[in-house]
């Protein structure tokens, strides 16, 4: 008899436990509370051995920033990270979706030790859309260079109030609609790797002067009709008076973003070539979290000896519970 009632105790157990999931799995699909299936972008801080290398097994503790941090406007998702350190403080730049205007904004968050952040605000707002806050330093000053395509021109602005009040300063490349603008300089000269909405074709700028004037290469679209290498994902790196560019996947054969990296072995106002540095993407989506579904963008800065940090964002879909839901 003592068998009999273990036995009935089990089945009930098991029959609770395929309940339970059973009302999960339907309180998705009819928008039952407490429970919906979170699908965004959110930002993870990634440490590795070198700018092409973060193992998996270094980086769970992830993701460091997502839309439920956002406290001035309505986020659904945060992506496009870059980091910039001054004195001892991190600044993390990157979009905000936000809901209520349906364009992306760039705000920046602050840490100590890269691993716990604190939002701040929102820093740029413009009558169109934002995003890839591309920050960098030129002569003591902090300057931006956002992806402004519905602005039909490529634009710079300049920290006023470092790092939450920026003023625009020029148009670099205008009549152009190019997405994730990415500069660099190199070999005495500025330059700007920047993608059309298609994101199958590379441009390829340069001037002597930060504020131009600008010109496009000769041999510019560098890349033509490749939707896997075209797309710039993060910062153009100097790295051992070598330069090198990532690029995202947004068509690969796995069915996720994914980001490889080239090392640009010939540049200058006549000429260029590049080489891929891995056979293997520098950044994939885990297929599980935060980022199982992909990751598209990547802002590494060394640390130390063979010590290297890196921005990143992921794509991912998974359960979020609470009361709110």
């Amino acid at each position: 008899m003592k068998k009999y009632y273990l036995f009935a105790a089990f089945i009930a157990m098991v029959c609770l436990l395929i309940g339970l999931v059973s009302g999960v799995i339907v309180g998705i699909k009819r928008g039952v509370p407490f429970v919906t299936e979170r699908e965004d972008w959110t930002i993870g801080i990634y440490q590795g051995d070198s700018p092409f290398n973060f193992p998996a097994s270094q980086n769970k503790r992830n993701p460091v920033l997502t839309a439920e941090d956002v406290t001035d406007v309505p986020a659904k998702f945060v992506a496009d990270p870059f980091l910039v350190q001054d004195d001892k403080t991190w600044y993390l730049f990157f979009e905000v979706y936000n809901q209520n205007t349906k364009q992306g904004d760039l705000a920046v968050a602050t840490s100590a030790n890269t691993r716990s952040w604190r939002y701040q605000q929102i820093i740029l707002d413009e009558p169109f859309h934002l995003s890839y806050p591309y920050v960098f330093k030129w002569q003591d000053e902090y300057y931006l260079i956002p992806e402004s395509f519905e602005a039909n021109s490529i634009r710079l602005y300049k920290a006023e109030e470092f790092p939450t009040k920026w003023t625009y300063v020029t148009t670099l490349v205008d009549d152009v609609e190019r997405v994730d603008n990415s500069i660099v300089y190199f070999n005495d000269k500025w330059w700007i790797f920047a993608a059309p909405v298609s994101n199958d074709t590379l441009h390829l700028y340069y001037a002597d002067d930060l504020f131009g004037p600008w010109q496009e290469h000769p041999e510019s679209p560098i890349v033509e009709g490749n939707a896997h290498i075209s797309r710039p994902s993060g910062r153009v790196l100097v790295y051992e008076d070598r330069l090198y560019r990532y690029t995202m996947d947004v068509n690969p054969a796995v069915g996720t973003h994914q980001i490889w990296a080239f090392e640009i072995t010939a540049i200058s106002p006549t000429t260029y070539a590049e080489t891929l540095v891995s056979e293997e993407p520098i950044l994939k989506g885990s297929g599980d979290g935060w980022n199982g579904h992909g990751m598209h963008q990547i802002d590494p800065h060394q640390i130390g000896p063979n010590k290297w940090l890196a921005a990143v964002d992921g794509y991912g879909k998974y359960l979020v519970f609470g009361l709110k839901y």
